[in-house]
């Protein structure tokens, strides 16, 4: 676990962390998988990229020099010249291995036809995102997965309580006609960690005859390392999907670990709790598992250990 406590926005960090997307059409998915995997693990890159027909996703880490010739490379695939990134530094590498998969969607809602490159919602920048969610006309909605939200989120926002992004569709089809149902026309604002699942959540919104939709551009982590703390409105931290966890404005890494059994951010709270092992179980997972996960994830856990004793990783599946 990274456990630094210097601002990952310091460039005296050695690691450049890299969160990318881009929707555009690939035709040979397999063929660009092949050659960026081998390239980024030539380059000493750890991190996981998605791909898909409608694009790219993912975030990556490695020392400035290979990022540089992983961009480069990622840059000149079809449509990918104005590749969306956001940059943050670490102290050590945020993952233990590369991952370069071939699915479905890059970020999975389910929903076919759902197209970003045809219509979206209307980009707004950071600058300009307190002003808009302040109007007391704009319903303000959270599109991440209810742990997310839990440690972290803007002031006003409304949780959809989901598990998974596939829920948001059917969430928003009930919340609309609510709103619909007491007469209100809403002028509607999305959020998400990076911007990905907005561009397809206020492309659905708008395809479903929402009219007035707005998404924060390049998402949360972009308002964070962009606004100052004293102007914001965002409460709490933001978590992530590596082993930083989580963080606070500036990029700094912020104070969650996370349960090796589920992958949910774990708080000081979660850890006083009789139904916390480290390794084995928090909170939010022990009564979603039997006991015989329990000692599968204490076997892990064990084995982890003994890696890390030995100076090495255990890269064993996760369950």
């Amino acid at each position: 676990m990274l456990m630094s406590d210097h601002n990952l926005s310091d460039s005296t960090l050695p690691v450049r962390v890299v969160a990318l997307y881009r929707f555009t059409p690939f035709e040979d998915c397999e063929a660009i998988r092949g050659l960026l995997a081998k390239l980024c693990c030539s380059l000493g890159i750890k991190g996981i990229l998605l791909l898909a027909h409608e694009g790219i996703n993912g975030t990556i880490a490695g020392s400035d020099e290979a990022m540089d010739k992983v961009l480069e490379h990622i840059r000149a695939l079809p449509g990918c010249a104005d590749l969306e990134i956001k940059e943050s530094r670490a102290a050590e590498l945020p993952f233990l291995r590369m991952k370069v998969r071939v699915k479905k969607e890059i970020v999975t809602m389910g929903v076919p036809g759902v197209d970003p490159r045809a219509i979206v919602g209307t980009y707004v920048d950071p600058a300009e995102w307190n002003d808009l969610i302040l109007d007391p006309d704009t319903i303000l909605i959270d599109t991440r997965n209810d742990y997310e939200v839990a440690v972290g989120t803007f002031q006003g926002a409304i949780d959809p309580q989901i598990a998974t992004f596939r829920e948001f569709p059917d969430w928003f089809r009930a919340k609309r006609d609510e709103l619909a149902a007491q007469g209100r026309k809403p002028k509607v604002a999305m959020f998400c960690t990076g911007g990905i699942r907005c561009e397809k959540s206020t492309a659905f919104a708008k395809a479903e005859g929402v009219e007035d939709v707005f998404h924060l551009k390049g998402g949360i982590l972009k308002y964070l390392e962009t606004i100052p703390e004293d102007k914001s409105l965002w409460e709490g931290e933001c978590f992530v999907f590596d082993q930083r966890v989580t963080v606070k404005h500036g990029l700094e890494q912020g104070k969650y670990s996370v349960c090796h059994a589920c992958r949910r951010p774990v708080s000081d709270e979660d850890k006083a709790s009789p139904l916390y092992e480290e390794g084995v179980s928090c909170p939010s997972c022990h009564d979603e598992r039997t006991e015989a996960q329990r000692r599968r994830y204490a076997d892990r856990e064990q084995q982890t250990r003994l890696a890390a004793r030995r100076g090495t990783h255990h890269l064993g599946p996760a369950e």
